[in-house]
């Protein structure tokens, strides 16, 4: 893994500080230590040092004063910060008062926002880490991709069922229950196992709801849970102008993996062929797209699209200038082109997409039809939006 170069790419000028966010085991810390080899980390995830520092915080000044400005020449790295809140004022101090600038690395900042932590008032830059993506590879074998996931260790180890079963028990238990963030761990438990059913499709509160014996307010609760631990992403419906034909107010649910959604909707893959396998398609597509977006620090939503007549483009980017439609087959007709021909008809778009697995590019009236890596080839190029 050390070996594969990652497309985030933090640059801190002079005296400027930031967050590193994303899930457990995503490579944050390996990331870290490859781009400043020379500064000093300090790993909560280590008991010991968990322990000493959420005991007196105040230790990290004095530690940090009684060093050779040479070392805190480069940027000190604070490794799951979310577990010692009370640091970050000494931080807070040091970056005001020292000019030293940090990382402060973690996997989830709802701990710190709601127990009112010293964010830092805009002193530090936000990066996120994504499990990998395509850019990042040599070799792309959509079926091990969809069934392992893009979570490095996932990702490169054949065993790796066990692996991601182990991943969803511990970090849920980790990172939802001991960290206090859902009070009702039974209801929450079977939330996560309702929210399976509906994942990448509209999301009905109330059903689910039903299932979990909790009210629909509550399932919200849960869904933005997942959603700041940066476990998931809720995709809402594109609404550029009023319209009673289309859906305006549901919306969908992604988890972060296609890995980690397969274990849970229990799926694996034998075949590119299937309903499952467009599903999973589809959703390692909107990784891709989610991911091209945060690391190239663009600004466009990543919306659906759909009418109350079932006519569905799955993903509208932007102000509606670019259209994505998923399919999981090898050859598409003109049936699979009737959403992305009629969204094109309302608003006109600079480009309309079918995502496919076909081998060659062809374009059928104004939709390009793109097999899959050059899609992806493009999205990274720049060259989709």
């Amino acid at each position: 893994m050390e070996n594969i170069q990652r497309v985030l790419n933090i640059k801190l000028p002079t005296g400027q500080s930031a967050f590193l966010w994303g899930p457990r085991k995503t490579g944050k810390s390996t990331y870290l230590k490859a781009k400043f080899p020379q500064s000093l980390v300090y790993d909560f995830l280590k008991t010991d040092v968990l322990i000493e520092f959420s005991k007196r915080p105040s230790l990290l000044r004095e530690q940090l004063l009684a060093q050779d400005e040479k070392v805190l020449k480069n940027p000190v790295i604070l490794d799951e910060v979310q577990k010692v809140p009370q640091i970050l004022d000494e931080v807070h101090w040091l970056i005001e008062n020292r000019g030293l600038r940090f990382i402060l690395c973690g996997s989830s900042a709802r701990k710190l926002k709601r127990g009112q932590a010293n964010l830092l008032g805009g002193r530090a830059w936000r990066y996120e880490m994504f499990p990998f993506v395509s850019a990042e590879l040599d070799e792309l074998d959509l079926l091990r991709i969809l069934n392992h996931g893009m979570i490095p260790a996932h990702y490169l180890q054949e065993d790796y069922r066990k692996s991601i079963k182990a991943y969803v028990q511990d970090y849920l238990k980790e990172e939802i229950f001991d960290e206090g963030l859902a009070r009702n761990i039974p209801a929450f438990s079977r939330f996560f196992d309702a929210m399976t059913y509906s994942h990448g499709e509209l999301t009905n509160y109330s059903n689910i709801a039903r299932e979990c014996g909790v009210d629909s307010k509550t399932v919200k609760e849960y869904y933005q849970i997942l959603v700041d631990t940066l476990l998931g992403t809720m995709v809402e419906p594109f609404k550029k102008r009023q319209n009673r034909q289309v859906l305006t107010k549901i919306p969908k649910f992604y988890l972060f993996d296609v890995g980690v959604a397969g274990l849970i909707t229990k799926r694996h893959l034998e075949e590119a062929r299937g309903e499952a396998f467009g599903k999973a398609f589809e959703h390692f597509i909107f990784m891709e797209i989610a991911a091209y977006r945060s690391y190239r620090e663009l600004d466009f939503s990543i919306r659906y699209w759909r009418t109350k007549t079932g006519l569905e483009v799955d993903f509208i980017l932007g102000d509606g200038e670019v259209a994505v439609e998923v399919k999981g087959t090898s050859r598409v007709d003109s049936h699979d082109l009737r959403s992305l021909n009629a969204f094109g008809q309302e608003y006109a778009p600079k480009k309309l997409i079918v995502v496919c697995n076909e081998k060659e590019k062809r374009v059928v009236g104004k939709i390009t039809i793109l097999p899959w890596k050059m899609f992806l080839k493009r999205l990274w190029e720049g060259g989709v939006i």
